[in-house]
């Protein structure tokens, strides 16, 4: 049997070995030891403030704290198990060093606000991170995409090509798809910022405690407004996973097409060496691991999504040490989101496009048929007609073997007398992503309005 825990007044025995083991939580709870002793110590100024400490006593415990952080950074504190976790190994450790007054660091709260506290600085935090992660992968796809305003790519629906589209106008999707993720992470922020201390074990505490002091220090936005809630609240957490899985899964995307892309069959695109890999058996090979392994994590960290919402879903109120479980889902999407949002900076910056093979594709795919439908549709045919006409002009060009700017005028005629002269210019495949004029669209002018609002934002938020 272990030795008795600092909450066993109560009981006769020690906690079994087995079950000490299995219910500890340091092995992986230490990583809050920063905000456990910053939130430590704002609790010490404002139990002072409140009469609770003296002032003396109170910079004694923050003094002491700064001394067990000291240890903790220069790797000279032993964590140990049978303390459970982080607060109760800090608090120990506090009590060696200062003596009993390390006691009184407790007063008015439990380890259920504390905990919550601790959680909610911590994934502030990592919110932070991620915004800047996410403004700097957005500065690169905007930057490749005004080099890349007058490439031409195959637009595709149903994965097969479809219309033609600036590459400038693709990336910049994907300026929107982060944009939307900054946002996100941005105002979920304002659900993680909420003071729980104060709440206590769960229904609040004797003592003229002051959360709105606390929250005060910690550059904390809001208080708790019902103690229940604070100490069982879980959103916070849940919210942030669910963004970090939508970040990821909007990387998946950008990963798959590279994948694609670089294929030879393909060959839109090629790999950087620095985030590349070869074959321990094919000289020839140079893989995107980088975009596999990315693609892959996705799942683990949608999985971590699905995880926290089954063990939230069926807990009573309030604190349950289910509770335990909402740690290391969070730490390990944490480290997928920062890394991958970083390595992905990394591979589109080197990223080498090759614009003749896209413009083959597009010169190769009929991707200029809805112009043609479109320039007899403004003729007055029906739309529905003009679709059958430029149809039937397809299914003759593709037995001939060239594109629809590739029949003559005569030929063309035979489908509509309507067609004249002028269709060559609208057939045109830079033409056709000119004349796209509608807001939003791959026309030029909407691009750079794209471009303009992009880099206007970026400022604004910067």
């Amino acid at each position: 049997m272990a030795e008795k825990k600092m909450w066993g007044g109560r009981f006769a025995e020690g906690t079994a070995a087995s079950m000490e083991a299995y219910s500890e939580s340091v092995s992986f709870d230490w990583q809050l030891y920063a905000e456990d002793i910053r939130g430590s110590q704002a609790h010490a100024r404002v139990l002072a403030k409140q009469g609770f400490l003296t002032e003396e006593e109170a910079k004694r415990i923050c003094d002491g704290l700064d001394m067990v952080k000291a240890e903790i950074e220069a790797g000279d504190f032993v964590w140990k198990t049978e303390m459970e976790d982080v607060h109760m190994n800090i608090e120990s450790r506090l009590t060696d060093i200062i003596g009993p007054l390390g006691g009184k660091l407790h007063t008015a709260r439990s380890r259920n606000d504390q905990v919550a506290l601790d959680f909610r600085l911590h994934v502030a935090a990592r919110l932070e991170a991620w915004r800047e992660y996410l403004l700097s992968l957005i500065k690169v796809y905007l930057a490749r995409a005004e080099e890349h305003r007058d490439t031409l790519l195959p637009g595709c629906t149903h994965f097969q090509p479809a219309q033609p589209v600036s590459l400038a106008h693709h990336l910049l999707a994907y300026c929107q798809m982060f944009k939307r993720d900054f946002e996100r992470v941005t105002d979920c922020l304002k659900r993680v910022r909420v003071m729980p201390l104060g709440a206590a074990a769960l229904a609040g505490t004797t003592h003229p405690v002051n959360p709105r002091a606390v929250a005060d220090d910690l550059g904390v936005d809001e208080i708790f407004a019902n103690s229940m809630d604070a100490v069982s609240d879980r959103d916070f957490v849940l919210e942030a996973v669910f963004a970090g899985s939508l970040v990821m899964t909007h990387l998946s995307r950008m990963c798959e097409e590279v994948i694609i892309w670089a294929n030879p069959n393909f060959g839109y695109v090629k790999l950087p060496d620095q985030y590349s890999t070869g074959s321990s058996i094919m000289p020839q090979k140079k893989n995107p691991d980088s975009c596999e392994i990315m693609r892959g994590k996705t799942g683990r960290v949608v999985g971590s999504l699905m995880s926290l919402l089954v063990v939230l879903k069926g807990l009573p109120m309030t604190y349950n040490r289910d509770l335990q479980e909402d740690k290391e889902p969070f730490f390990d999407v944490d480290k997928t989101v920062s890394a991958s949002l970083g390595i992905m900076a990394g591979l589109l910056e080197q990223l080498e496009f090759v614009p003749e093979k896209m413009l083959a594709t597009v010169e190769k795919g009929f991707l200029n048929a809805t112009e043609l439908a479109d320039y007899l549709a403004a003729k007055g045919i029906p739309f529905r007609e003009a679709h059958h006409i430029t149809g039937a002009a397809v299914a003759h060009a593709e037995t001939k073997g060239v594109g629809l700017e590739g029949l003559a005028l005569e030929e063309l005629q035979k489908f509509s007398a309507d067609i004249g002269e002028d269709v060559f210019n609208v057939l045109d495949y830079r033409a056709c992503v000119r004349r796209r004029t509608s807001p939003g669209s791959t026309g030029p002018e909407s691009v750079e309005g794209q471009i303009s609002a992009l880099n206007q934002w970026l400022e604004a938020v910067n």
